[in-house]
């Protein structure tokens, strides 16, 4: 991946994402987001170590993991607004994009349940043969939740090819990381014997390099790798504190944070030409995306129940 692959991601989550909340906030999406503003480096650099047989799983913050792997932004668009036209038919919504022809097995609002199914897949896909890795992500908050645990055990023991990837923004929530988490987060993930690292969440060359040693390590055999990728979140932990004012981040906390930039930092390792390039790339996808959802029709309510179990065709 080159370093105008890596900064046409990050800058397509990032306006993707800007577009997302002027949704939320006209009312074409409804019941807001959770925005992954600041936090594009990790999705584009673990992501672009991938290989198309490798899977993913996401978090209640997910749409930048899912624009990574290589979903529609158009799809993505219309998932959010509840369109029949959208990734899961309207069904899903912004917490459990999926995407099985792109090894995205889903986001999931449960926190820390992602690295249980992660787990299983990427050990279910070693028995039958594959040469695939899976990859989950979480937050810090979710090193307090008894199940990602349980995954960290079953990964160690039996050498699962899977890859945790702990996005540390500084808070579950409103609650610092200090004030939740005993001990360090990577400490944690060496007590159940896989290496555990920390890194710059905020660079994306940085989380690639990291991510393709992890991959490869899993690919040979070797097992499950901790990632922690130290992060900040621009925006809000969900859309509504624009309108609750939440005020647990101090202006000047906020614009130490807000000073590395993951979109500018790998866009200064471009030309001012071929960055602009870019930009006016991502721009004319974005339309044309939110112009596809906004075109799109709504579910019938007949079929509201449609989907909601496997059918006998499935099952068997």
């Amino acid at each position: 991946m080159t370093s105008a692959d890596l900064y046409r991601t990050v800058r397509m989550i990032r306006r993707f994402e800007e577009r997302a909340i002027e949704f939320v906030r006209s009312g074409e999406i409804v019941g807001g987001i959770h925005p992954y503003v600041g936090q594009e480096a990790i999705a584009a650099g673990v992501c672009g170590a991938l290989t198309d047989a490798d899977v993913i799983t996401s978090t209640h913050r997910g749409h930048g993991h899912v624009l990574a792997r290589g979903v529609d932004p158009a799809r993505l668009f219309a998932e959010l607004m509840g369109r029949e036209s959208g990734l899961n038919k309207g069904r899903g919504g912004s917490m459990h994009a999926a995407d099985f022809n792109l090894g995205i097995l889903g986001a999931n609002a449960i926190v820390g349940a992602s690295g249980s199914i992660a787990t299983g897949a990427a050990w279910a896909l070693r028995q039958r043969g594959r040469d695939s890795v899976a990859v989950t992500f979480f937050g810090d908050g979710a090193m307090n939740e008894g199940m990602l645990l349980e995954a960290f055990n079953l990964a160690a023991l039996w050498q699962v090819p899977v890859i945790f990837v702990c996005e540390n923004n500084g808070y579950a929530t409103t609650m610092p990381v200090e004030s939740a988490v005993a001990g360090s987060i990577t400490g944690r993930a060496r007590a159940f014997g896989m290496p555990a690292f920390t890194i710059d969440g905020q660079d994306p060359e940085t989380v690639l390099k990291a991510s393709m040693a992890a991959v490869a390590r899993a690919r040979a055999g070797k097992g499950p790798t901790f990632l922690e990728c130290v992060t900040y979140r621009f925006d809000t932990h969900h859309t509504f504190e624009h309108r609750a004012r939440l005020t647990y981040r101090s202006p000047e906390e906020l614009a130490a944070g807000r000073s590395r930039d993951p979109v500018e930092i790998q866009g200064a390792r471009l030309t001012a030409d071929k960055r602009a390039a870019v930009d006016a790339e991502v721009e004319v996808l974005l339309d044309a995306a939110a112009e596809f959802a906004l075109g799109s029709a709504h579910p019938d309510p007949a079929g509201a129940l449609d989907y909601l179990y496997a059918s006998p065709e499935v099952l068997r």
